[in-house]
């Protein structure tokens, strides 16, 4: 089924309040697999940003209303109960050199990665993420629903990178090419963080904050229905800023802002740039 006709079929199930579970269910599953082989993607660049791919939610949307809960006993100690229309994925259908660590690690069933990704373990990659060529999650880190991470990329153990599945038309997180997400970093709705950027360890994103840039003098906020745009290779580190009114201010309190310290120089490293900016 070509993603012209994938698009129709999901369109048309979507619309329908009663649909056949068994069609639905069918179309679904090719959906799965477009996803998987990086034949259709759930938000990809347009020459002049990113466009979202409604029609993909609407069909892991569809797959969720419609799929029944089925119980799963891997073993006497491990046991899972969810939607069967999105089990684990088989690793035989990934890339030949995508390297999947033992010890905990789960990827659902509608989840591409690029050659050369590696996942250490445990990691968590949901139903329509996108991860590209060479990028490495580490350990404890999430891949969320929908969620776009470009190739180069390295999510540091414990990076959250949340994922935006309603409503449709919502961009979801995006983290694109060469970006270096710091342990611990937290990156969701409403955020995208450009080519090259560095997160320090613990900076924190979502699309209600503002990212104060210390050295162009502004402030990045989302605004008009865009989001929170980390600039290209910004260096970013956890900030405060004192809390509004008088009793924040007699009482000392600091509220948490990320801050752009530097741009990368050319050619330097992202885990040295992060070492330089930090000390």
């Amino acid at each position: 089924m070509s993603p012209a006709e994938l698009r129709e079929a999901l369109e048309r199930l979507s619309a329908q309040p009663s649909s056949s579970r068994e069609e639905a269910l069918s179309v679904v599953d090719a959906l799965l697999s477009a996803l998987e082989s990086g034949e259709v993607r759930a938000a990809e660049p347009d020459g002049t940003g990113w466009s979202v791919n409604g029609w993909v939610k609407q069909g892991i949307l569809l797959g969720f209303r419609l799929g029944g809960s089925r119980e799963e006993h891997l073993s006497a100690v491990f046991h899972f109960r969810d939607r069967d229309a999105f089990p684990t994925l088989d690793t035989r259908a990934m890339h030949s050199d995508v390297r999947v660590v033992p010890g905990g690690t789960t990827i659902r069933r509608g989840s591409y990665l690029a050659q050369g990704v590696v996942v250490m373990p445990p990691a968590y990659v949901n139903v329509g993420a996108w991860v590209g060529a060479g990028s490495m999650i580490d350990s404890h880190a999430l891949v969320g629903s929908c969620a776009q991470v470009g190739a180069g990329v390295h999510l540091s153990a414990a990076v959250q990178v949340g994922g935006v599945l309603e409503p449709v038309g919502a961009c979801p997180v995006i983290i694109e090419d060469g970006a270096f997400l710091g342990g611990g970093c937290g990156v969701y709705e409403g955020v995208r963080v450009c080519r090259e950027a560095v997160l320090a360890p613990g900076v924190i994103l979502t699309g209600a904050v503002a990212l104060h840039d210390l050295v162009q003098g502004r402030v990045y906020r989302s605004e008009g229905g865009e989001p929170l745009r980390v600039p290209p290779r910004a260096v970013v580190v956890p900030g405060s800023r004192p809390g509004p009114g008088e009793y924040a201010r007699q009482a000392g309190i600091q509220l948490q802002t990320p801050v752009i310290v530097k741009y990368r120089d050319p050619g330097t490293d992202a885990a040295l740039t992060l070492e330089q900016a930090l000390r």
